[in-house]
């Protein structure tokens, strides 16, 4: 049973930075919403009855081709754009370096305002190229596993920030249309985002929420929300709320099977136990028009991936339309545990098969260059705990 400051509400004390730039500078068209563009669009003297027009023409510039300039915007007048230029930036983050794994995953470093960086990542596959986005600078789960759970959170992303990764990584891909050519010209070489980088998207959920909205619309990036997954180890309260106000696929860190485990493997699952996370998993896929939720399930030698622990799993999530992700330990500087033998992890994905249920392993992508699942930290936020300190910390 939940104790009463498990059901106390969330709060959004987590600092983000406004929209303006420093000391009432040019507004970033980059995150806002239709009707936040429209808005500004209207504040900066844009007339009432041309604003819807201008939001359209504008975001056709911005979101489906990828202009940043003002003056390429050739369907306004030059007074206009000349107007918007003084008024308005189209901003995004700035690319501080981007390496490239042996396997062709990509990982970039990001600079936000404040001088903060993230980690963002693109992973080619044959059917698909998938982004992983990150949410937060930071984060404040403390995870023991996760490598990002070992760096302090500095302050929660705008929504220009995160839709901003998915722009820079367009470029980097040459994936917007050149003058001249349709939308659709380039093949779509970004064609699905996770947002399971560095963060809580749930504890984020204002800006997460605006910024997919961005992403999905039809006459900008136009990503259908099938194709967008957000992971949450599992904010309880605001996942009926993602069901409603986003809509997309949802993944659960779930990673343990009794509470003891998971308590030392996932702290929050303190404030949401089990039970309490798994009633709350079994409305989403009704709520959100989903075909099912996807458990993450990190291997860890001699922790959690007993059969024991496989046939409780099946158990636990009997009734919910799922897979469950085996991820093979991605092990970083200082982690306090150990990748499962293979041999384990297959008979583990065994009987969750057998059981009925999709268990694919995950192959580990871009571990060279840091870059797997669990191994974000940002270099200038890098301050590395020693593997004794992180165990002490988590009582494994």
């Amino acid at each position: 049973m939940s104790t009463p400051e498990a059901k106390a509400p969330i709060t959004q004390d987590v600092m983000t930075v406004p929209r303006k730039l420093p000391e009432g500078g040019p507004v970033n068209i980059v995150g806002l919403t239709r009707d936040a563009l429209r808005d500004a669009l209207i504040a900066a003297g844009t007339p009432e009855k041309q604003a819807k027009m201008r939001v359209g023409q504008i975001w056709q510039w911005v979101y489906q081709k990828g202009v940043r300039d003002f003056d390429a915007m050739t369907n306004l007048a030059k007074t206009y754009r000349a107007e918007l230029a003084e008024k308005f930036v189209i901003s995004v983050p700035e690319v501080v370096s981007r390496q490239v794994s042996a396997d062709g995953t990509r990982k970039y470093l990001v600079r936000i305002a404040g001088g903060h960086e993230v980690e963002v990542v693109y992973i080619p596959e044959e059917d698909r190229g998938t982004l992983c986005i990150s949410s937060q600078v930071g984060c404040t789960l403390t995870c023991s596993f996760c490598h990002t759970g070992t760096q302090k959170l500095v302050r929660n992303l705008t929504a220009g920030e995160i839709v901003g990764q998915i722009m820079v990584a367009r470029d980097d891909l040459g994936e917007w249309p050149e003058p001249g050519e349709g939308s659709d010209a380039r093949p779509r070489l970004l064609s699905n985002i996770v947002l399971m980088g560095m963060g809580e998207p749930l504890y984020n959920f204002e800006n997460v929420r605006d910024a997919m909205r961005i992403a999905m619309d039809g006459e900008g990036i136009s990503l259908s929300r099938r194709r967008i997954t957000l992971s949450t180890s599992g904010v309880v309260p605001e996942i009926a709320r993602t069901a409603e106000e986003i809509g997309c696929l949802l993944a659960v860190s779930f990673h343990a099977t009794t509470d003891e485990i998971r308590d030392r493997l996932v702290p929050i699952n303190k404030r949401w136990p089990i039970a309490e996370l798994l009633e709350s998993l079994r409305a989403y896929p009704k709520l959100s028009n989903s075909e099912r939720i996807t458990f993450e399930y990190v291997m860890l030698k001699g922790v959690n991936d007993s059969d024991d622990d496989a046939r409780r799993l099946v158990r636990l999530i009997a009734g919910i339309p799922a897979k469950i992700n085996l991820i093979p330990f991605n092990e970083w500087p200082g982690a306090p545990y150990e990748r499962s033998d293979w041999e384990r992890i297959e008979r583990f994905a065994d009987i969750v098969y057998k059981a009925g249920y999709a268990s694919p392993i995950r192959t580990p992508r871009g571990e060279d260059i840091m870059a797997a699942c669990g191994q974000l930290k940002s270099a200038t936020e890098r301050a590395r705990k020693s593997r004794a300190e992180i165990a002490a910390e988590t009582g494994l």
